[in-house]
């Protein structure tokens, strides 16, 4: 069952049931056959499964005793295909979701529950139940749930908006402590809460830290980067109470099973002849995330994570090529020396007099000398916000640029990656990085023939783009013509998208705007990326091209570069995810008279308009309306006259006008009133 609706054959003024019938029954028991509930929202599904339930006997009596159905019954049904579908992604987005994303965005979640009853009471209006042969009873049922939906009302559960605001309240607590003076008073609420949405162990943990992960992979190259850095915040979250909670509840085991006295526990990392005994209270950013013990030879792997180097290599060599903590696949194998926390931790131990082994440390790794021992890739991962890591930052970035200044390929090639990692994550991290200078080195590193340098370096670029005074130093350097070489040409595609994406974080500039559009390879760069990148990749284009298009000088531009058709085919591939986006930029491009001329050549736009102004999100229903005027405009009767030729417009419209947002509702009452007007000059007015 793909979602489509089969076929419909006019008989006589009515239509055969079967199909559509056979469809809404179909897609009806598999949001009623929902058994196990997500743990949030768990009012509003059940209160639709009910609601769905009852239209599903309604169908199914119908099937059994009408052989053609009415037309306004087939609008009516077929627009409750469109809701019961609608229900069934949404259920299945809070089953498969994040359990603690949806908590925090209670009130989203339930508003678009809100919104999906208030279309099925619209559908509900245009039902004939008079010319249906129906038992009293049904009808009675199904009069009852119109009466339900039209005057429903937002429905938020008070226990999760009291967890949600307690966990943001603990969030918010923490951001402003000292990560050692941690309560585990705090943790212990914590806890309590995740219980709730069904966080009791640690595979519990995992999975909602990859569930997070995918949530942030999902907004990421939207634009909405606050979005990305909260959830980047509930990952830590969950990422560091999953250390505390189950840390002290292994510590209380062993205490139990050995009779341990109450201060101390042997760590199963020692040495066989030593006494060595570590305190119960050790930092959570000094205990390994696969062992939980405290880090003797802290390394970090490709993902920017640091582990004790014996259980990560134990990992890797057991046959694992993934991040144990992130789940992301490494790109390399390489141990990383993390200096500046092996002295943090050899620093605590002194001060607790816990006996640290000290390990062999490579004397070849990127060529540091025994001076340099204190820095490291990614100092902060684990660390807090304290000056000493702010100055440890700091020595890292001076480290690195001195590497990529002077060091051979390869050091050069580590080093970007290095500062590529660290400017990955904080807005003080990309403040310190590039004070530190290494900007120029970066720009000059995308010209390279080494594909990984090339790739790191414009991907570092656009990390520390993220912080906006650093797109004015990025600017000055003349990174933008090496970076529009490498949207054109880049060695490997994730070059060339990020580099698009680096294009796209720039134009956030007004003034970059015009610069950036001014040049001739720019615009057809990302036409380019959006017919040949990743999902990802068309998104980063789309944006960027939204944000040039924005100035009418580069309106034509995007045009003559191609752009109309490959975006109007984003609006069939679902895969793409990036409908909004195409339509944002298409609606732009009205205002030249190029693009207008290039859209109205277009067979297909004005159906998959049409579709969107009832299947769309939002804001894709403001813009596909706002084509839809402006394509009826000025010379646009023929696509006036394919608007009234599809049953299925006025209907949209008619709903668009009456509770579409504010824009949604202007545009619809002008595009109506247009469609009014071609009515009368050809004698046929709407009815």
């Amino acid at each position: 069952m793909d979602g489509s609706l089969p076929p419909l054959m006019v008989s006589s003024g009515f239509f055969p049931a079967g199909g559509l019938l056979e469809s809404l029954i179909h897609i009806s028991n598999e949001v009623t056959s929902i058994e196990k509930f997500p743990s949030v929202q768990v009012k509003n599904i059940s209160t639709m499964i009910s609601r769905i339930r009852l239209l599903s006997s309604l169908f199914e009596e119908i099937q059994e005793t009408s052989g053609t159905l009415p037309p306004s019954s087939v609008l009516c049904l077929t627009e409750l295909f469109s809701v019961i579908r609608r229900v069934k992604f949404l259920i299945e987005s809070c089953k498969e979701g994040s359990s603690l994303w949806n908590l925090v965005q209670t009130e989203f979640v339930s508003n678009q529950f809100y919104a999906v009853v208030k279309e099925m009471g619209r559908a509900l209006d245009i039902l004939p139940l008079s010319l249906l042969n129906l038992t009293m009873d049904t009808r009675e049922q199904v009069e009852l749930l119109h009466k339900q939906a039209k005057r429903v009302e937002l429905f938020l559960d008070r226990r999760e908006i009291q967890r949600r605001d307690e966990l943001l309240q603990l969030m918010s607590n923490k951001a402003h402590k000292n990560v050692k003076n941690k309560g585990s008073s705090d943790y212990g609420k914590v806890k309590e809460i995740l219980g709730t949405i069904g966080l009791r162990s640690p595979l519990d943990y995992e999975e909602e830290i990859s569930k997070l992960e995918a949530e942030a992979e999902k907004q990421a190259g939207t634009g909405g980067l606050i979005v990305v850095s909260n959830i980047k915040n509930l990952i830590s979250l969950v990422s560091l109470s999953k250390t505390v909670i189950f840390s002290e509840e292994k510590n209380q085991k062993i205490k139990e099973d050995q009779k341990l006295p109450t201060a101390h526990l042997t760590s199963r990392y020692d040495q066989p002849s030593s006494s060595q005994s570590l305190i119960l209270n050790i930092p959570d950013e000094y205990r390994c995330p696969i062992s939980l013990d405290l880090i003797r030879d802290p390394v970090i792997v490709a993902s920017g994570h640091t582990y004790d180097r014996s259980s990560i290599a134990q990992w890797i060599n057991s046959g694992h090529h993934t991040c144990p903590k992130s789940g992301q696949r490494l790109i390399h194998m390489a141990l990383i020396p993390n200096y500046v926390l092996k002295s943090l931790i050899h620093q605590w131990c002194q001060e607790n007099n816990i006996p640290m082994v000290e390990s062999a440390l490579s004397s070849s790794d990127l060529g540091r000398s025994s001076s340099k021992r204190k820095l490291c890739a990614n100092a902060v991962d684990h660390i807090s916000a304290t000056k000493a890591a702010a100055d440890a930052v700091k020595m890292t970035a001076e480290f690195l640029v001195g590497k990529l200044a002077t060091g051979s390929p390869d050091i050069q090639r580590q080093a970007a990656y290095e500062i590529r990692l660290l400017a990955k994550t904080g807005t003080d991290n990309r403040r310190i990085i590039a004070e530190a200078g290494p900007i120029p080195f970066l720009v000059t590193l995308m010209n390279s023939h080494d594909p990984r340098i090339q790739e790191n370096a414009v991907t570092a670029l656009l990390n520390l783009s993220i912080y906006d005074n650093n797109k004015t130093l990025i600017m000055s350097a003349g990174a933008i013509d090496n970076i529009i070489d490498v949207l054109q040409s880049g060695k490997t595609m994730e070059a060339r998208e990020n580099a698009a994406a680096a294009i796209f974080s720039l134009s956030i500039v007004d003034d970059y705007k015009i610069f950036i559009g001014a040049r001739p390879r720019a615009i057809p760069g990302l036409v380019r990326l959006l017919g040949e990148g990743t999902t990802a990749g068309k998104r980063d284009a789309a944006i960027a091209l939204f944000n040039l298009a924005v100035y009418n000088v580069n309106k034509v531009s995007v045009v003559l570069a191609g752009a109309v058709p490959l975006l109007i085919d984003l609006l069939l591939d679902d895969k793409a995810g990036i409908t909004d986006d195409a339509l944002g930029v298409l609606a732009l491009l009205l205002g030249c008279s190029e693009g207008l001329e290039e859209l109205r050549k277009s067979r297909i736009l004005v159906p998959l308009l049409i579709d969107l102004l009832r299947f769309g999100s939002s804001k894709g229903k403001e813009n596909s309306i706002t084509l839809l005027v402006g394509l009826c405009k000025d010379g646009g009767e023929d696509v006036a006259r394919k608007l009234l030729m599809n049953p299925r417009s006025i209907p949209s419209l008619q709903s668009l006008a009456a509770d579409g947002s504010l824009k949604a509702r202007r545009k619809a009452d002008a595009l109506l009133r247009i469609l009014n007007r071609c009515c009368s000059q050809s004698r046929n007015p709407v009815g």
